[in-house]
C-alpha cells in the first residue's frame, strides 16, 4: 500500500470533522455543567420519586417493546426463511422496509387513525369489551408504535442471520429426512441465538432513546420517559435544574446500551439490506406450511395497518386546502431548506472521516493505530451515545444566557440532524471509497494529484452514486426529525414535523392526517431512492 504524505489534506480535513462534532457534543456537556454548577442544589433535589418513576417507565417500557418485537420476529424470520420463494415474499420484505422510512410521528398518526378513540377499529374494539374504546394512549400505544417498528427491522435482520446458513447443511438435513423441530433446533436456532443479543440490544436501545412515539403516544405524566421529561422541563416547566439531572441520566443509560451493543456486535445503524434467497434443499410439510403462512400473514396485517391507515386518513383530508395554506407552504419550505443543508454538512463531514481515515492508514508504519486513526474511524459513533434531544437540551441551557434559543433554531437543526445522519452516511460512502482509493492511491501519488484535483477527477465517478444515497437517507432522516426542533421551534421557525405536532395538538386531526401523508410519502420517496441506488452500486 502506497504511503501517504504527512502533510495529506484529507487528514486536515479529517481533523476538521472531529473539531466539529467535538464543538457540536462538547458545547452541550458545557451547558450541562455551567447550569449544574449554577444550581447544584437545584440538581441534587431533582432526584426524587418522580425521577425515579420516569426512569422505571423508561426501562419498563424498552424492555417490554423488545420483547413484543423480537420475540415474534424470530417466528415471522423463520417462517419467511422457510419459504423463500413464493409470490409476493419481495414485497412483504420491502413492506417491511417501509417502517424504516417512515418519520416517527407519521407512524403515531397511523396508530391512532387505526386504535385511536375515533379510529377506524374503535367500534370494534369497543363492542368487544363491552363499553366505548377509550383509545390507545399511554403505555399500549406506545408499545404498539414500537412494534410496528421494531418487528419489522428484527425479522430483517433475523432472516440476514438464517440467510448464512451453508447450503450444505440444508441438503443434509433434506438427505437425512430431518423434521422441522430438529431442523429448528440444529441448524436455524445456533445462528438465530447469536444474532438475538444483538438485535435485541439494538431494539432495547431504539426504544430507550424514542422521543417522538412517547411524546405523541404517551398520554400524560404517567408514561413519560426521560426525554421527552427533558423537553417538558425546558418547554413548559423551564426546570434547568431537573433538566440537567434528567439528560445527565439519559447519557449514562444511553453509554451503558450503547457499551453492551458494542460488545455484542450489534448492526447500530439498523441495516439490513437482505441478498438473494439461496437455494433450499429442503421442503416444509403441509401443516408447517398453514402455519408459516399464518404467521407471516399476521405479521403483513399488523405492519400494513397502520401504512394504509395513513394513507386513507391522508386522502380524506382537504389537501387543496392544504397546500394553499400560508402556513403549511413556510413550513414545507423550512423543512426543505434544512434538510438539504443537512444532508451536505453531512455528507461532508462524513467523507472527511472516511478520507481521513484511509489517509492515516497510509501513514501507519508498524503497530497499532493511533489515536487519530481511532477517532476517525469510530467519531460519528459517538453520536449514538448522545441522542438529539440532548444535544439539544445542552444547546438550549447553553444559548439561553447569552441569545435567543428560538433565533438559533436553523443551525441547530441543520448541526444536530447532519451529525446524527453521519452514521448512514459513512456505511454508504465507506466501502466505495476504500475499494477507488485501493485501484487508484499509488498512481495519484505518482503523478502527484491530490486534494480537490484527486476528489473532482479520480474519486468523484466511484463516489458520485453512494454521496447521493447517502445525500437521501440523510435528507429523509432530517426531514422527519422532532427531536430538536420540538425544543428550539416556535411560529416563526417550524418545520412539517413540527407544524403536524401543533395541529395534532389543537384537534385538528384531519389537517394533522393531511400532512403526515405528504411527509411520509416525501421521506419513503427518498429513502427508497437511496436504497435503489445502493442496491445497483453493489451489483
Amino acid at each position: 500500500m502506497q504511503r501517504a504524505p504527512s502533510s495529506d489534506s484529507r487528514i486536515t480535513a479529517g481533523i476538521l470533522a472531529l473539531a466539529a462534532i467535538a464543538l457540536l457534543i462538547g458545547g452541550a456537556f458545557t451547558g450541562l455543567v455551567v447550569e449544574a454548577t449554577r444550581d447544584p442544589s437545584g440538581v441534587a433535589s431533582a432526584f426524587d420519586s418522580y425521577l425515579l418513576r420516569i426512569v422505571r417507565f423508561t426501562l419498563w417500557q424498552a424492555l417490554l417493546s423488545t420483547l413484543l418485537s423480537v420475540a415474534p420476529a424470530l417466528f415471522v424470520a423463520r417462517a419467511l426463511s422457510r419459504h423463500p420463494q413464493f409470490f409476493g415474499r419481495g414485497f412483504i420484505l420491502q413492506l417491511f422496509a417501509v417502517p424504516l422510512a417512515l418519520p416517527a410521528i407519521v407512524a403515531a398518526l397511523g396508530v391512532l387513525a387505526l386504535y385511536g378513540r375515533a379510529g377506524y377499529f374503535a367500534g370494534m374494539l369497543g363492542a368487544l369489551g363491552g363499553q366505548s374504546w377509550p383509545g390507545i394512549y399511554g403505555l399500549s400505544g406506545i408499545l404498539v408504535a414500537h412494534v410496528f417498528f421494531n418487528l419489522p427491522l428484527a425479522t430483517r435482520l433475523f432472516l440476514e442471520a438464517l440467510q448464512t446458513v451453508p447450503a450444505d447443511q440444508w441438503r443434509l438435513a433434506s438427505q437425512l429426512g430431518m423434521g422441522a423441530a430438529p431442523a429448528f433446533r440444529l441448524i436455524e436456532w445456533p445462528p438465530l441465538r447469536a444474532a438475538l443479543p444483538g438485535v435485541a440490544g439494538l431494539v432495547f436501545m431504539l426504544c430507550i432513546t424514542s422521543f417522538t412515539i412517547v411524546l405523541t403516544l404517551g398520554g400524560g405524566p404517567s408514561a413519560t420517559t426521560l426525554e421527552v421529561a427533558i423537553y417538558q422541563a425546558l418547554r413548559f416547566d423551564f426546570d434547568p435544574a431537573r433538566a440537567v439531572t434528567l439528560t445527565l441520566l439519559q447519557i449514562a443509560l444511553t453509554f451503558v446500551v450503547v457499551l453492551a451493543l458494542t460488545r455484542l456486535g450489534a448492526n447500530m445503524t439498523g441495516d439490513a439490506n437482505l441478498p438473494v434467497a439461496p437455494r433450499r434443499y429442503f421442503s416444509a410439510g403441509a401443516a408447517e406450511t398453514v402455519l408459516n403462512a399464518l404467521v407471516i400473514g399476521l405479521a403483513l396485517l399488523f405492519v400494513a395497518g397502520p401504512m394504509a391507515a395513513t394513507l386513507a386518513a391522508g386522502l380524506g383530508a382537504d389537501l387543496g386546502r392544504l397546500a394553499g395554506e400560508s402556513a403549511v407552504r413556510q413550513a414545507t419550505a423550512t423543512s426543505a431548506a434544512l434538510s438539504v443543508l443537512s444532508a451536505l454538512l453531512s455528507l461532508a463531514l462524513s467523507l472527511s472521516l472516511v478520507m481521513a481515515r484511509w489517509a492515516l492508514a497510509l501513514t501507519r508504519r508498524t503497530g497499532g493505530r493511533t489515536v487519530l486513526e481511532h477517532l476517525a474511524d469510530t467519531g460519528a459513533g459517538f453520536v449514538l451515545v448522545v441522542p438529539p434531544i440532548v444535544i439539544g437540551a445542552g444547546w438550549f441551557l447553553f444559548l439561553r444566557t447569552v441569545s435567543d434559543v428560538f433565533a438559533i433554531a436553523p443551525v441547530m437543526v441543520v448541526a444536530v440532524n447532519a451529525v446524527m445522519a453521519m452514521p448512514f452516511a459513512i456505511r454508504a460512502i465507506r466501502p466505495a471509497y476504500d475499494a477507488a482509493s485501493e485501484r487508484h492511491e499509488r498512481l495519484c501519488a505518482q503523478l502527484g494529484i491530490s486534494g480537490w484535483n484527486r476528489l473532482r477527477l479520480v474519486d468523484w465517478p466511484s463516489l458520485r452514486r453512494p454521496l447521493a444515497t447517502g445525500f437521501a437517507f440523510a435528507m429523509a432522516l432530517s426531514l422527519g426529525d422532532l427531536g430538536v426542533i420540538a425544543l428550539f421551534g416556535s411560529d416563526s421557525v417550524q418545520t412539517l414535523p413540527y407544524l403536524l405536532l401543533a395541529r395534532m395538538g389543537s384537534y385538528r386531526t384531519e389537517d394533522a392526517a393531511g400532512l403526515a401523508l405528504l411527509l411520509g410519502l416525501v421521506c419513503l420517496a427518498l429513502v427508497l431512492t437511496a436504497d435503489w441506488m445502493g442496491r445497483r452500486e453493489k451489483s
